[in-house]
């Protein structure tokens, strides 16, 4: 008795110690005048388990509703809605640098933990990272490419038509959502190694990699609420605890490397068009100073991390949005007709269909890729909001794509619609040139589906490339209408805010619509 006498003793003084820290720690805290949740204000553990309930977005939206343009998601954590802002925090002086909470990203393989261009906190190391690789980013590098997204889009085609439209098949419910990240992981294959991933033709996947990255986003958002916490779990050196890390998607590109250095992956190169690897490879093998084989695989690794999940996003976001808005579907197809666009359809010929980039644009405003904060740490002069109130040094801030996006100052009063009007000219009311691109310029800068400054995702212009090319074929060769279409998707948000439910029925348009 006298042991459990003094064993509750010793709990009941460890709670009242902890309740004082936290207690003290909020008295004294700068950040004590901005509202937010009552338990956030004490510990993370708040937006930990609002993150584990899968849709954190939706909640910092109802918050800033509630409480205004700044509000207090952690003990040293605020989230703001002010674009304003945007050029100050994402700026490409990059002195708001991220947080802990990227570094849960990086991927270990054996004893080994990779850095890549987005888990790295360092701006040194981002651009050692990016300076060999970033020029086969840009645009103009991937244009002389695109040929092998045309590709992936004749086996899209093919493969829809064979599975849902012709024979005993015609009719049956297409999956839409899981087809936009089959074609999107192919796409990315081709781009990288040459080669599909394989689930276009599959209709599926048997590597596990695609369940073993949903599962790997789900511990992503929800520990880097509580970085530390992955060094005790998926980062632990004796036993690592939780779901899978990126580990496969690693020793994928770790292998395909190896092959390709050793010639023993089957590829002529004199035969085949140069990929991504090659360029890489090359970069190594002429400066090996500026990249070395763990640099190939982690550049290999930013294109199988953020370029497939993102682009089927937004993939998804375009085909529900316009499906759920007649009127909308009828003119993308009618604009679609009238530009008479060559197959296959090149991206400067799809981009330059006004309408059809009004759809893109406000798709991915709806429902942005990311929907948890883009968190950077105040530097040393700290940071002065509109309002006056100054948040310290050391304080995470950031904004959610999700919240931003909503804002009526900047998108107008009806931003909760899905309006791809918005982003066109309106001459109707009488909306001068001048007016319509400030108002344009205004929302741009608002624009966070890729983030900003600096640390802008490096995939963007692989993710437009993509969009333009298969959405303006998918509109142009067949008809989409929802199986049930009353029924609303279901949207998990891990980070990456990805989508399920998207069920039609496809046909091929008559010759005399085309």
């Amino acid at each position: 008795m006298a042991l459990l006498s003094l064993f509750l003793q010793s709990l009941s003084s460890l709670l009242l110690i902890t309740l004082f820290t936290l207690t003290w720690e909020y008295i004294k805290s700068p950040l004590k005048s901005i509202p937010g949740p009552f338990f956030a204000k004490f510990t993370n553990l708040w937006r930990f388990f609002d993150t584990y309930a899968g849709r954190p977005e939706l909640t910092q939206r109802i918050l800033h509703e509630r409480y205004g343009p700044a509000v207090r998601l952690g003990p040293n954590v605020v989230s703001l809605n002010d674009p304003s802002l945007v050029r100050t925090i994402y700026n490409t002086k990059a002195d708001f640098v991220k947080t802990k909470f990227y570094d849960v990203n990086a991927t270990k393989v054996g004893n080994t933990v990779i850095q890549n261009v987005f888990s790295t906190q360092s701006n040194e190391y981002h651009s050692q990272l990016l300076r060999p690789i970033g020029k086969f980013y840009k645009m103009s590098s991937l244009l002389p490419i695109q040929n092998l997204v045309s590709g992936t889009i004749e086996t899209f085609c093919r493969r829809i038509e064979e599975e849902y439209i012709d024979g005993p098949n015609a009719g049956k419910t297409c999956k839409m959502d899981e087809w936009m990240l089959f074609f999107a992981w192919d796409v990315i294959g081709q781009l990288t190694f040459s080669k599909p991933m394989g689930f276009l033709e599959k209709a599926g996947d048997d590597t596990g990699i695609l369940e073993s990255a949903d599962k790997a986003l789900d511990y992503f958002a929800t520990v880097g609420q509580i970085p530390e916490l992955d060094q005790w779990l998926a980062k632990n050196p004796i036993m690592p605890i939780g779901p899978p890390s990126f580990e496969a998607q690693a020793i994928l590109c770790a292998q395909q490397s190896i092959a390709r250095q050793q010639g023993s992956d089957g590829k002529d190169k004199d035969s085949r068009q140069k990929d991504m690897l090659d360029s890489f490879i090359e970069i190594k093998n002429a400066n090996p100073e500026l990249i070395d084989d763990n640099g190939i695989v982690s550049a290999l690794m930013v294109n199988i991390f953020a370029g497939a999940d993102t682009t089927a996003i937004l993939l998804r976001s375009v085909v529900y949005y316009t499906l759920k808005n007649p009127k909308v579907y009828r003119r993308l197809q009618r604009e679609l007709d009238a530009a008479n666009l060559a197959q296959p359809i090149s991206y400067e010929d799809a981009s330059s269909v006004a309408y059809l980039d009004a759809v893109v644009k406000e798709a991915s405003r709806m429902h942005p890729g990311v929907g948890l904060l883009l968190e950077r740490v105040v530097p040393e002069g700290g940071l002065t909001l509109p309002d006056g109130t100054v948040i310290p040094p050391g304080t995470t801030v950031g904004m959610n794509p999700w919240v931003v996006h909503q804002n009526k100052t900047i998108f107008g009063q009806d931003s909760e619609s899905f309006n791809p009007d918005r982003w066109l000219r309106n001459i109707d009311d009488g909306e001068t040139e001048e007016a319509f691109q400030a108002r344009l310029t205004a929302m741009k800068q608002a624009d966070l589906t890729f983030g900003a400054g600096n640390r802008i995702c490096l995939g963007r212009n692989v993710s437009m490339l993509e969009t333009y090319k298969i959405i303006s074929t998918l509109f142009l060769k067949y008809d989409m209408s929802f199986v049930d279409p009353h029924k609303v998707w279901h949207v998990q948000n891990s980070w990456f805010v990805r989508q399920s439910g998207i069920d039609v029925k496809i046909r091929r348009r008559a010759p005399a619509a085309m």
